[in-house]
């Protein structure tokens, strides 16, 4: 029986053993950490109305939640991803852009085999073509922060009330 979310978390570990920048990765702690603390608060805000859930697969089942899922996810592709992505992030614009096209295209596909696979579910409106803009500005977000952490912060809060009133989302879902 298929273990989605280990197998993901073992091709994640091998890509950061293989390609990620080991030597600089106390450089990219801080913008981990900023990663980490805007999805804990999406996390937090969003407890009650979720824009998407994760969905244990087969043996998943037996262990995993949407919360040990998300805690999976941050805990180990995160730093992944960031080891790998700003380890080789391009230093001319174009080829920066064209950098984060890929890795936005890489975790949309990794979403869409999850939607297939019936790992995920979106809600509320949520669909693929908002995962990709989310994404797009996410790794934008990610490379910014490695350079400009407080420019970050004001994308990241823009875009969150750019989504919340684009979704419409009621005060009412705040404890």
């Amino acid at each position: 029986m298929i273990n989605l979310n280990i197998i993901y978390t073992l091709i994640f570990i091998f890509a950061a053993i293989k390609w990620g920048d080991w030597r600089n990765w106390k450089h990219y702690y801080p913008t981990f950490l900023f990663w980490i603390v805007v999805d804990l608060l999406y996390q937090f805000l969003f407890f009650q109305y979720s824009m998407w859930e994760y969905v244990p697969v087969g043996s998943d089942k037996a262990w995993a939640k949407h919360t040990h899922i998300t805690l999976l996810i941050m805990l180990i592709k995160y730093p992944a991803t960031l080891i790998i992505f700003l380890g080789h992030l391009p230093g001319t614009n174009v080829k920066r852009f064209i950098y984060i096209l890929f890795w936005t295209f890489l975790y949309v596909a990794i979403e869409k085999i999850d939607l297939i696979l019936g790992g995920i579910m979106h809600k509320h409106g949520w669909n693929l073509w908002w995962s990709s803009l989310f994404s797009l500005v996410m790794f934008t977000t990610l490379a910014i922060h490695y350079k400009r952490p407080l420019i970050a912060w004001v994308i990241s809060v823009l875009f969150s009330i750019f989504l919340w009133n684009i979704f419409n989302i009621s005060q009412s879902i705040l404890k």
